[in-house]
């Protein structure tokens, strides 16, 4: 027999059990007997809310309401209250990129256990930090998974109503910032070299060099490229976020033209590409998966350039645009960064595709 009122416990199953007063019998009969859950807390949820309505319906015994109980049951969503469930929640609401949130929150509960979102204590989080730090990850990656995990809990105690200081704001971490290093970048000859190679080369992986080194494109935003969002004719490509790949930030929206060795290139890839996207074999279950674009291009750029990978390519254009005396909106604009310096910047439409053109132009390898 259940404590919990109005129920019985058969099985391993709650029902829940109880006698209808005779002003409401024609409706209900002489007894309501409903599976409730196997988990005593959410039937002991559901049991207060069916007293509550079947209360509420039998108050006015010459006008009795008829409740669908089975219905009041099934819309009533358990309570979120673990840290996977959150993470997955959290993720449903916020348009970004869920790699680095995963990523951190299954660290987590490996280390420590998918627990109550309020368990969680800063001395976990400083072990958390430390494990991190244990197994090689440099201190900015430990600050991105720490952020991570902050932003997770700071939803779970907004969600359910928790006056509890986050233990994961503002965690110090020993040494941060020593351990940097500023990632290498490209010369021409090198682009050059690069972009020749890649058009030569048959290969569409290879193709990926020469598009991401003349628009300064994050590697994500180009495998996740449908044909839709190419218009050859106009020589622009359209970054946007779409069911099968989000953008890093809302700044992240942009369109962009083809200039030189990228409009070649795309010219060829758009011949290679199926009737969706301009990299199918990057699109596995709905989603694309840019880290195996990644790791299959920079197989062969690290060995063809001492070291080197497809994201140092960003950080090229960032310096071949500053050479250029590029505006910081624009260059800002251009790779799809966020503008932080004023707020001002985040006002008007932003510069116009021709001078986003000209520009790009002035910096492209002939």
């Amino acid at each position: 027999m259940s404590h919990i009122q109005y129920t019985l416990l058969r099985s391993n199953t709650y029902y829940y059990n109880r006698r209808v007063p005779r002003a409401a019998r024609y409706i209900y009969g002489d007894f309501i007997r409903v599976a409730l859950s196997t988990e005593q807390p959410q039937a002991e949820v559901l049991a207060g809310r069916l007293t509550d309505a079947l209360n509420a319906a039998w108050s006015d015994t010459n006008h009795v309401m008829r409740l669908n109980i089975e219905a009041i049951i099934s819309s009533h969503k358990p309570r979120l209250t673990k840290l996977s469930e959150f993470t997955s929640d959290y993720l449903s609401w916020k348009s970004i990129t869920p790699t680095p949130v995963l990523l951190a929150s299954r660290s987590l509960i490996s280390l420590l256990g998918d627990r109550h979102v309020s368990e969680y204590s800063r001395e976990d989080i400083k072990l958390f930090a430390q494990s991190l730090l244990q197994k090689g990850n440099r201190t900015g990656t430990v600050r991105r998974r720490l952020n991570c995990i902050s932003a997770v809990l700071n939803y779970a105690y907004a969600e359910l109503e928790l006056d509890k200081r986050n233990p994961a704001s503002r965690v110090l971490i020993r040494g941060e910032g020593a351990d940097a290093m500023r990632r290498a970048t490209f010369t021409s000859k090198q682009l050059e070299l690069g972009y020749k190679e890649a058009l030569a080369s048959g290969s569409d992986v290879r193709l990926l060099f020469p598009l991401l080194g003349e628009t300064g494109c994050r590697l994500a935003e180009i495998t996740g490229l449908r044909i839709e969002d190419v218009c050859i004719s106009s020589q622009v490509i359209h970054i946007s976020p779409h069911s099968c790949r989000r953008l890093k930030t809302k700044g992240s929206e942009r369109d962009l033209p083809l200039v030189g060795y990228a409009l070649e290139a795309m010219e060829l890839a758009l011949k290679q590409a199926d009737q969706s996207f301009l990299f199918p074999r990057y699109l596995k279950e709905d989603a694309i998966r840019a880290t195996h674009a990644s790791n299959a291009l920079n197989r062969w750029v690290k060995q063809r350039f001492g070291g080197l990978t497809a994201h140092s390519l960003r950080h090229t254009m960032r310096d071949r645009l500053r050479a250029a005396c590029t505006p910081l909106e624009l260059i800002d604009q251009i790779g799809g960064w966020s503008s932080v310096n004023s707020i001002g910047s985040q006002y008007g439409e932003g510069y116009s595709l021709k001078m986003v053109r000209d520009y790009l132009e002035k910096v492209k390898i002939e």
